[in-house]
């Protein structure tokens, strides 16, 4: 049998590479003569880089160079971000600089959280030699602050002025980002604004409480109002706190970030040669069948007659749902061993519930 294991990563709990490893672990104890491919995914959160990394390492052509950026996360204090080069391709991951996870459960709120940082990697790549595209992962973000400190930091003050709402456009960049193609990888399809908005559906998850949601959104309407006619209405402007309109505003285009991976590793030819593939994620929600990884494996895998089988830590996707999006099976971490286990062996659950696959 020939399976492929391409989950994302358990957020808190398993990087990508560790949640495959784990599924290979637990199914090998079973069938150990079973030929397994392990390509962790991305799409476009937390991971990105080192998923791309992984499928240019040194020696391959084309061959991936990895440099480190001291940047500064959500609250301004210093971090290390890095850059990921590929040919004339910079890869920047924006939650290096802009992810949730440098924030304490308590430190949490959007309205202070700044994507400033992001402003260092995209300088950075912009000064590599020989670049002539950026690509950004856009997800798991702390911000909602639509990036307006990187529009700053490339000439357009307006958006930072507005999001201030105290109309002062001082402080506009001299950056540059002449002559470089501008990607957006994103995984969500969420518009800057609005019932489906970045604020909205969003804020509450990075620790806005009901009046801040209203305090965001009403900085983002502002700021919409100085953006190009349509940026703000356009799918995916609201990812990542609302950085996809910041990318749109410099002239740059946004993507599936599940798709671009998928095509940069080559998983759809290891689709196509699969008899069971097992991704899975932390929660498997409604919004992992909307440009997530889940999304993505499982839309391939149907129009390939392939199984796709989730293994999550935690489960609330409708299974109608989760049918009709091509998953034949979920499985659920915290409803098997219970939410304190799954959290503290989040390891061991996997291995575990991959082995109860193997045996059929």
């Amino acid at each position: 049998m020939r399976l492929l294991i391409c989950p994302d990563k358990f957020a808190g709990t398993l990087s990508a590479p560790d949640a495959a490893a784990a599924v290979a672990e637990g199914w090998r104890s079973v069938r150990p003569d079973d030929d397994l491919v392990l390509r962790p995914l991305a799409d476009g959160g937390p991971g990105f880089v080192d998923v791309l990394a992984a499928a240019h390492p040194e020696g391959t052509h084309p061959e991936g160079k990895r440099f480190p950026v001291p940047t500064t996360d959500p609250l301004g204090r210093p971090v290390e971000g890095e850059i990921l080069v590929v040919g004339e391709t910079a890869y920047v991951e924006s939650a290096h600089a802009c992810g949730l996870h440098h924030l304490s459960p308590a430190e949490r709120d959007p309205r202070r959280a700044s994507s400033a940082g992001l402003l260092a990697l995209l300088t950075a790549a912009a000064e590599v030699d020989g670049v002539r595209r950026i690509v950004i992962g856009l997800g798991g973000s702390a911000t909602n602050d639509a990036g307006v400190r990187v529009l700053a930091g490339f000439g357009h003050p307006e958006a930072l002025a507005a999001y201030a709402g105290n109309g002062s456009q001082a402080g506009g960049g001299t950056k540059t980002l002449d002559g470089i193609e501008l990607i957006g990888a994103t995984d969500v399809d969420n518009p800057l604004i609005g019932v489906r908005g970045a604020s909205r559906v969003f804020g509450p998850q990075k620790g806005a409480d009901p009046a801040a949601v209203e305090e965001l959104e009403a900085a983002l309407v502002r700021v919409a109002n100085v953006l190009p006619e349509g940026i703000a209405e356009t799918p995916g402007a609201g990812a990542a706190g609302g950085l996809g309109a910041a990318i749109l505003a410099l002239g740059g285009r946004l993507t599936s970030g599940i798709q671009l991976v998928r095509d940069a590793i080559g998983l759809d030819v290891e689709l196509q040669r699969a008899d069971l593939v097992i991704t899975g994620e932390g929660s498997f929600d409604e919004q992992s069948l909307h440009g997530k990884v889940i999304d993505g494996v499982a839309g391939a895998g149907a129009a390939l007659g392939v199984p796709v089988v989730v293994i999550a830590g935690r489960v609330t996707a409708e299974p109608a749902a989760w049918r009709a999006a091509g998953v034949t099976r979920a499985w659920s971490l915290s409803e098997e061993f219970g939410l304190e286990r799954a959290l503290g062996d989040a390891r061991g659950c996997v291995r575990e519930v991959a082995a109860r696959l193997a045996v059929g």
